[in-house]
């Protein structure tokens, strides 16, 4: 081989080197991740307590949006999820998600269906007045919740295109035939467990029609519900009563956030 060869084949392989170093140093450097929790009381982290100054809304620091945030290095986090927030709310929230959002945490649905009333009046009435509500619930689940959940979705998907966006279900309240021997019975626990389902079902569906990901919590919290013989994950009926039937700090740790880092590393 030549010297002009070698000295054309040596800066050939200079220039590979820097192309490839560059290529290297780049993929080393992990993009910026601007995260935004919306959503209702279940991420708000509402019976999680350690609620700072977040008024009524009740964002706790133990809940699973500011876990994530704080296990992740995040360049930005915006934390706005409030409890007792319905579809219509979480638009509103969605003002605090721009074109430079990069991940997206949602869950809602549960207030517009009303599970909170659906808890009180199954608390305060017969096994056929709970079963009935239920399926008036279950009802506006199926009918009239999609349109409302699709106005969230295309809100979120518009003002953010390029997020990663992950929608979060709830679990099934009770363990039937489990260890309480008090409370509900067996028939209207059942009953509102079937709510649940149909919420996860009718959420699942919309978040796969706008390409989101959804993650299911019924699984996650198996084993953990009110009335199961392991530690439960879930407030019964409690003081203050606003946390009653929503995550402890380890459903919040345990349950939400392992989930949620199932999908998201």
């Amino acid at each position: 081989m030549t010297v002009r060869a070698r000295r054309f084949f040596t800066v050939l392989a200079v220039f590979f080197v820097a192309i490839a170093g560059g290529a290297l140093t780049a993929a080393a450097t992990p993009a910026a991740v601007n995260y935004v929790a919306l959503g209702d009381s279940y991420s708000s982290g509402v019976g999680a307590k350690n609620y700072g100054d977040s008024g009524n809304c009740l964002r706790s620091s133990n809940a699973y949006p500011q876990l994530w945030a704080d296990s992740h290095s995040v360049s930005s986090f915006k934390f706005v999820a409030c409890s007792g927030a319905v579809t219509s709310d979480v638009i509103n929230q969605a003002s605090a998600v721009d074109s430079s959002t990069t991940f997206i945490t949602v869950s809602v649905g549960g207030n517009d269906a009303g599970f909170a009333d659906v808890m009180t009046d199954c608390t305060l009435s017969s096994d056929s007045k709970c079963v009935a509500r239920v399926e008036e619930a279950k009802n506006f689940a199926r009918t009239t919740l999609p349109g409302r959940l699709d106005n969230v979705y295309s809100t979120l998907k518009n003002r953010a295109p390029n997020a990663e966006i992950v929608v979060l279900g709830y679990p099934r309240f009770y363990k039937i035939g489990g260890s309480c021997s008090v409370g509900l019975s067996d028939t209207k626990r059942a009953a509102i467990n079937s709510g649940a389902d149909t919420l996860a079902e009718v959420t699942a569906a919309r978040a796969a029609a706008w390409g989101l990901t959804f993650v299911d919590m019924r699984p996650a919290f198996s084993g953990h519900e009110i009335c199961a013989d392991g530690e439960r994950w879930l407030h019964s009926l409690t003081w203050p009563v606003v946390e009653s039937y929503h995550p402890t700090a380890n459903g919040q740790k345990l349950g939400y956030y392992a989930a949620l880092r199932s999908v998201t590393g």
